[in-house]
């Protein structure tokens, strides 16, 4: 309430800033949505092609594959300050479909019955916790440094049981990974929307950020359906 105030002595309105954050956030989702097709239709084409498959995992080539997306989306973040609306939301695309790539072998892994029932149980279940970080007056910012310390650990769990391969260990952070981004979905939703609120007030100024905001929010987003998609699969998938 006191974010509505603030823009209201600013000259807004509630009514202007509910009319503006409706068209940003559906932005931010329209984004992430389009993300998620080029990502499917990626991850589909390669999985389904044994050729690519063998080309892209049978190989060296392989290590490039798992860790281009991670070294992406950091570059991305460093970098987003220094690029126009434009080049960012095609740095965004190539992401997706390198993350498509990179998550491939699911089609060959899991059944394409199990990868929909998770695809649609991920769906629901990100759909119910975005739109409660979007209308909750609970403060989610607490949440924030422990989940992205989670984040991390999780990120070194999963490239030590590349090498290690132990089934307990995976178990561990599929059940871990899947708490933590449900989490950070909620409070990602949220600070989306507080960043739009601040970005409001600064006038012209922040309606030139808020093209690059868009994107970087909807990044947010997908990384948190895309990895709480994968975690969930190792549950619900059935593998062929």
């Amino acid at each position: 309430m006191e974010q509505y105030e603030t823009v209201r002595r600013h000259g807004g309105t509630t009514a202007a800033i509910d009319e503006g954050l409706r068209a940003y956030m559906n932005k931010v989702y329209g984004l992430m949505a389009f993300a998620m097709v080029i990502t499917g239709a990626v991850a589909f084409t390669i999985g389904n092609s044994p050729a690519a498959l063998q080309v892209l995992f049978g190989t060296p080539l392989k290590w490039i594959v798992i860790f281009a997306p991670l070294a992406v989306v950091f570059g991305f973040g460093a970098m987003i300050n220094r690029m126009s609306a434009g080049t960012a939301q095609i740095v965004f695309w190539v992401f997706a479909a390198l993350m498509g790539a990179s998550i491939s072998t699911i089609f060959a892994v899991y059944t394409d019955l199990s990868i929909a029932r998770t695809f649609l149980v991920t769906a629901i279940a990100f759909g119910g916790l975005s739109l409660y970080g979007y209308t909750t007056k609970k403060d989610l910012s607490g949440l924030g440094t422990f989940l992205i310390m989670g984040v991390i650990g999780l990120i070194v769990a999963s490239v030590v049981n590349i090498f290690l391969a132990s089934s307990a260990l995976q178990f561990a952070v599929s059940v871990i990974g899947v708490l933590i981004f449900a989490g950070l979905t909620a409070y990602d939703t949220q600070q989306i929307k507080n960043e739009y609120l601040g970005m409001s007030e600064m006038g012209p100024e922040g309606q030139a950020y808020m093209q690059k905001g868009a994107i970087m929010g909807a990044l947010r987003l997908y990384l948190d359906f895309i990895n709480l998609f994968m975690f969930l699969l190792q549950f619900l998938g059935n593998r062929e």
